[in-house]
């Protein structure tokens, strides 16, 4: 297993700032606040569940730029009527990535039902282009250095743990904040 935060920052290593970058709400987001924040970031604050969706539109308007999809497997869980979406559409610029502590963290870490289903092969089921399971850094870097040589839709599920530090910053930007900053990206 990886912790969370560490595979977030190899992640974004490799994103390069023409990017988009859409992630779901609570810790994950945080993270990638406190890690990287850019115009090109979408946090989606308060919607669990939305963010397949949002990334799905987002990659089919914005077929010039990559889109990377960053939930966690309680979020991507709530939404598996996407994945299949995803996959008939086939965005060819869209990578789907699930950082999957097995856990619902934002709430108090309640247990999710990832620990005996495997939301990789649901991915697969549904057609996705390119379904990788990643368990450890070594792999994962090995993936991400490749990540660019892949037609999506592309879809990662990383067994992270639960994140110890339970003192990351909040996002200190309000949610008008973000969406107008996030326009102001697309528009430009």
């Amino acid at each position: 297993m990886i912790i969370r935060r560490e595979a977030i920052e190899h992640i974004l290593k490799y994103i390069n700032d023409e990017s988009i970058i859409v992630s779901t709400t609570g810790m994950i987001s945080r993270e990638i606040f406190s890690t990287k924040d850019r115009p090109s970031n979408f946090y989606m604050i308060g919607s669990m569940g939305l963010l397949s969706s949002l990334g799905l539109g987002l990659a089919l308007l914005n077929k010039d730029k990559h889109i990377y999809i960053i939930e966690g497997d309680g979020s991507s869980l709530m939404s598996l009527g996407t994945l299949p979406l995803i996959t008939y559409e086939s965005p060819i610029n869209l990578t789907h990535i699930i950082l999957d502590n097995e856990a619902y963290e934002s709430t108090g870490s309640q247990k999710s039902i990832s620990n005996k289903i495997s939301i990789a092969n649901i991915a697969k089921a549904c057609g996705y282009t390119n379904v990788t399971q990643i368990n450890d850094k070594f792999t994962l870097d090995k993936y991400l250095k490749n990540l660019n040589e892949f037609n999506g839709p592309n879809f990662l599920n990383i067994k992270t743990s639960i994140e110890k530090n339970k003192n990351i910053p909040r996002i200190n930007l309000s949610p008008t904040d973000i969406t107008d900053r996030f326009k102001k990206y697309i528009n430009e």
